[in-house]
């Protein structure tokens, strides 16, 4: 198939789940199908980036992303039924480049990777079928954001993410063929032609054959990774800098608390403690894996379903998350993961298996066994390719 693929990023490098997701989903597609790639690109990604790309896509196009919080995007959402999020993904350069790759190559279908980009599509398609895949329900995320925030803030937000919600539903009906990553999405989406392609891992890549090893060290490791452009992540490690770690520290076990992502703010940093280190500048997540005995994941804002979880599982990691934090995945409390919904529960799971080898070696093996048998990227994206046959 000759595919036109649209997206709100570019997939490389694998800082993000999105880029992840996509960045495997083009690969393992490559050898069958022919890509065009049309994306926005962040300041920080350059050239090299783009040639990544190159290598498994027949050609890649990019615009540059403009800046979201902006004076003008203020003022237009303000002013419009449009939202602050899709406000800030208009872009007449990437429509042009759209229309014109749509009149000069006969495409079977348009992949739209997440729907805030989607309104850049011409109005008229002809009978070019689009499928949208939703990383997670956009206006959720944004409203158990609004939900915690500041009560003067909050009515603006509650507002926003009405809009949200309301174009978001409009793209879903717009589009041939509706893709979510789980099935709590799925059910929320309220279509019953909704198909399941779930995020995965590269398990020839997160592989946990120095877990046995790792574990039997004596110093533990707890390990919190994220990118902190995203809300989601800047939340969860306020949480435990300042509630959770105090009161791991108190049972004066041998553990370190390693914090690792991209943009790290002033303010996280300022919560460092006793114990705690923070690593900005590191390109390859199964390297940190390897030092970590546990990642603690304590999600409160968010959706989809977590690459570092699935990852983490996939590399003999033990993970300690939320109810919301395996949200679709299919991991049970007490056999694949530990889940603790407030901070003294998330303290008290990250102590049991400091203190517990034998339960950190079991659910490390449970986890694995789990994503071996559905997170493969290559029955994954068989599921991708039955919904583009499917239109």
């Amino acid at each position: 198939m000759k595919i036109l693929m649209v997206s709100s990023f570019l997939p490389y490098p694998l800082f993000s789940g999105g880029q992840v997701r996509l960045f495997n989903i083009i690969k393992n597609l490559a050898d069958k199908h022919e890509i065009t790639l049309i994306c926005e690109k962040r300041s920080y990604q350059t050239d090299q980036n783009v040639k990544e790309l190159e290598k498994i896509c027949k050609k890649v196009l990019t615009v540059e992303r403009k800046k979201q919080w902006t004076f003008s995007n203020i003022i237009k959402t303000g002013f419009s039924a449009n939202s602050f999020l899709t406000t800030g993904h208009v872009s007449k350069e990437m429509q042009k480049l759209i229309k014109d790759e749509i009149e000069a190559e006969n495409y079977d279908l348009i992949h739209v990777e997440t729907f805030y980009v989607m309104q850049n599509l011409p109005a008229s398609l002809r009978s070019l079928p689009v499928v949208l895949v939703e990383h997670n329900i956009e206006y959720l995320v944004y409203k158990r954001y609004a939900d915690k925030t500041s009560p003067i803030l909050k009515p603006l937000l509650s507002l926003d993410v009405l809009k949200l919600k309301r174009q978001e539903r409009l793209c879903w009906q717009r589009a041939a063929k509706l893709v979510a990553v789980s099935e709590i999405e799925k059910k929320l989406m309220n279509r019953k032609d909704v198909v399941i392609v779930p995020n995965g891992v590269d398990l020839d890549k997160f592989k946990t054959k120095n877990s046995e090893l790792k574990t039997e060290r004596g110093e533990k490791t707890v390990l919190f990774m994220g990118d902190f452009k995203w809300m989601q992540n800047v939340d969860a490690a306020e949480q435990i800098l300042s509630k959770i770690w105090p009161l791991i520290l108190e049972t004066n076990l041998n553990v370190k608390l390693l914090i690792v992502g991209k943009n790290i703010p002033q303010k996280i940093r300022a919560l460092g403690k006793e114990g705690v280190t923070f690593d900005e500048n590191v390109f390859d997540a199964f390297e940190v894996y390897k030092k970590a005995d546990i990642l603690l994941a304590p999600i409160r804002i968010g959706g989809g379903t977590s690459f570092k979880i699935l990852e983490a599982m996939a590399s003999g990691v033990a993970v300690v998350t939320t109810d919301l934090g395996i949200e679709g995945l299919g991991a049970v409390n007490g056999i694949h993961v530990l889940v603790g919904n407030n901070e003294n529960e998330q303290a008290n799971q990250v102590i049991r298996l400091i203190r517990g080898e034998n339960l950190l070696r079991e659910l490390t093996k449970n986890a694995r066994d789990l994503v071996e048998e559905k997170y493969d990227w290559k029955k994954i994206v068989a599921v991708l390719e039955y919904v583009y046959n499917s239109v």
